[in-house]
């Protein structure tokens, strides 16, 4: 969405979002994301007063928790510690984030210190805005491609009810799993359910995909113009694990402006409901 605290109220009324999803601070530098006092008020009481939400925000986009380098990861962390609490301050459901790559790490290794990474994060957070980690498309050797990576994270932290998981729709096919068809979208969620659980699931990220199926990379297209098709979206919204979430598009959009109101109308049309 865009404008952040101080416009995304404002921009969801006019395409007619119900849930939306912010930048706090700029998603593609480490500055630290720095909202005012006034602008965190004014952004909560629109919300409340709109019937907005939930509302997730996005973390930024240079987080790697599995950074060979020290000077990376420490930059990652607190990055990230810093988010998630601006994140609970703006009344957010989740920061959503992209757990990072291993590079030419071992998986593992990189696995065991994006949990580690992830301790330090939650270290005396009592909020109620939780930590998700983002399925990842599978480009550059990142972690979250699979959801026994995933799995594993959780099991690492304990099952911590503080942490949870975000779909992607453009970045599951990338990496492989088919939601584009009937029989693939029965074995992506018997996987999902069987490794980590829909109690652990919090929102979608609704995106078509402008790559084929397992092409491991990340190009978000607009809903029923890439490769898994209105079909298969329709398919999903009518999936009871998954129509009850909030569903968030991160769409180039039909006027290539991002998510617009004829996204959003797509979507319910799709889902069998009426837009506002």
């Amino acid at each position: 969405m865009r404008g952040g605290v101080k416009g995304a109220v404002k921009h969801a009324l006019e395409i007619g979002a119900q849930s939306m999803q912010i930048f706090i601070g700029s998603p593609q530098t480490w500055l630290a994301p720095a909202p005012t006092a006034t602008d965190v008020s004014l952004f909560r009481a629109g919300v409340q007063q709109h019937n907005l939400g939930p509302v997730f925000v996005h973390g930024c986009y240079l987080v790697n928790l599995a950074a060979a380098s020290i000077e990376n990861l420490k930059k990652s962390v607190e990055n990230l510690y810093l988010g998630l609490r601006y994140a609970d301050a703006v009344g957010a459901a989740g920061l959503i984030f992209h757990p990072g790559s291993a590079g030419k790490a071992d998986a593992d290794e990189a696995i065991e210190k994006v949990i580690r990474s992830m301790e330090i994060v939650l270290t005396d957070y009592k909020g109620d805005c939780k930590l998700l980690l983002e399925v990842c498309a599978g480009q550059g050797g990142t972690i979250g491609d699979k959801f026994s990576e995933l799995a594993a994270i959780l099991a690492g932290l304990g099952h911590d009810k503080r942490v949870g998981v975000a779909w992607d729709t453009c970045h599951l096919f990338s990496a492989g799993y088919d939601v584009s068809s009937e029989e693939g979208l029965k074995r992506t969620i018997d996987e999902f359910e069987k490794l980590i659980g829909f109690e652990w699931l919090y929102a979608v990220h609704a995106n078509d995909s402008k790559t084929p199926l397992g092409a491991r990379r990340d190009r978000h297209e607009n809903i029923g113009q890439g490769h898994i098709g209105e079909e298969a979206f329709a398919r999903m919204l009518h999936e009871p694990r998954l129509r009850a979430l909030p569903w968030i598009l991160e769409v180039p959009g039909f006027e290539n402006r991002g998510p617009c109101r004829r996204s959003i109308e797509t979507l319910h049309r799709l889902g069998g409901s009426a837009t506002r």
